[in-house]
């Protein structure tokens, strides 16, 4: 009784036998149509009479109403003969109980039949997604739902499953990816400490000011690592703490670029910034923002080579304002687009983590600007094409 299928056979049965049985019952109980009774043939028989008695007396009988038939019997005219003698015509009142137990088993026949093959194709569909999410629960994320020629509810909750099974199978493949990158980043400059402190251990050689410097940088290295790991975890979670206040955009990009003019100058780039006389403040946490510049200026003089440009510009309409960095340097193929905010993700799998960065800092450029309400995107015309990052952002 706890099925569906079941439940609803009993409720459609019901249904059926309800909206069946009184049509059945009339058909079954209706009386026949009433039969015109043949025309009566009255024979006379003719009775030798004496003579002098003359046949007016027998008419006188005729006239009467009251004559004999063939047989001898009487037959009155003004009360003809029903079909089949004396049986009265069919009455199905009469006859109710019989009737309308017909009707009851019929209709419950029709009703049973009908109420289990609606109910089974109305489950159906239902079946096929909890089979599914059974499959889903043992591990296989690949299980998808296919409901052909359905109703629009079921087609919108079948989509809506695969779309989760599909966010779910991404959501797993990103861990996997996760764990093995944070494994081999953690495991390079854990290897460098090892084995220099088990030299000097050895007394193979001592750790002279080159050295310690060396290891100082790996230590570094792991703190940045570990920080920028939480950072991210805390952003994607929208547990990262923010102090939003009416920000003015213009000058934290004056700021901020200027921090990096003197770098770009060693690199031989030139950093220019577009900015319109006004900009519409917004409400944003300044350290976080000035984070997400410092992140995108980095990566820009990155991969910009010698006698490039990097440019920092802005704009604004009525209810958003845009930032951009865009760099004239070695660009990104379309099939990377999808994945350049990825952790740990870098569009040349042979660029080392000294000349690669951490592979989180567009990850948390991303991470932090949805944490605000906005959004970030990355176009790229192709390989040195140069690369645009653009910010939008709510103005307040």
């Amino acid at each position: 009784m706890r099925r569906l299928w079941v439940r609803m056979s009993i409720v459609l049965s019901g249904l059926f036998l309800l909206f069946t049985i009184l049509p059945l019952f009339t058909f079954l109980v209706l009386p026949e149509p009433p039969q015109k009774p043949p025309p009566v043939t009255e024979q006379v028989q003719a009775v030798a009479t004496p003579a002098g008695v003359t046949a007016s007396g027998q008419e006188g009988n005729v006239s009467g109403g009251a004559a004999t038939d063939a047989t001898g019997g009487s037959v009155d005219r003004n009360h003809p003969p029903r079909p089949g003698g004396d049986r009265h015509f069919f009455s199905p009142w009469s006859n109710l109980p019989e009737n309308l137990l017909k009707a009851i088993l019929v209709a419950g026949g029709l009703g049973i039949v009908g109420g289990v093959t609606v109910s089974r194709i109305l489950v159906a569909p239902i079946t096929r997604l909890a089979t599914a999410a059974h499959t889903i629960g043992a591990g296989d994320l690949s299980a998808r739902v296919h409901i052909p020629r359905s109703s629009l509810e079921l087609d919108e909750l079948a989509n809506a499953f695969n779309k989760m099974a599909s966010d779910l199978q991404h959501a797993a493949e990103v861990r996997n990816n996760l764990m093995a990158d944070v494994s081999h980043e953690l495991r390079t400059p854990l290897t460098v400490l090892e084995g220099n402190l088990r030299a000097a251990l050895d007394q193979v050689y001592e750790l002279d000011e080159e050295q310690i410097a060396n290891l100082y940088a790996q230590t570094h290295h792991l703190i940045q690592l570990v920080s920028e790991l939480r950072e991210l975890t805390l952003a994607e979670a929208a547990q990262l703490p923010l102090d939003k206040q009416p920000l003015d955009l213009s000058h934290l990009v004056q700021e901020t670029t200027a921090v990096f003019e003197p770098l770009a100058e060693e690199e031989g780039v030139a950093l220019t910034v577009d900015l319109p006389p006004s900009l519409p403040t917004v409400q944003a946490d300044r350290q976080r923002l000035r984070q997400v510049l410092h992140n995108l200026l980095a990566n820009a003089l990155r991969h910009t080579p010698d006698g490039g440009m990097v440019t920092v510009a802005a704009n604004a309409t009525s209810n958003q304002v845009s930032l951009s960095v865009q760099d004239t340097g070695e660009g990104v193929e379309p099939q990377h687009i999808s994945h350049i905010f990825d952790r740990f993700y870098r569009t040349d799998p042979s660029r080392s983590r000294a000349t690669g960065g951490s592979g989180l800092g567009l990850a948390i450029v991303k991470a932090i600007i949805e944490a605000h309400g906005g959004s970030v995107t990355a176009a790229s015309a192709g390989l040195g094409q140069g690369t645009v990052f653009t910010i939008y952002l709510d103005a307040s």
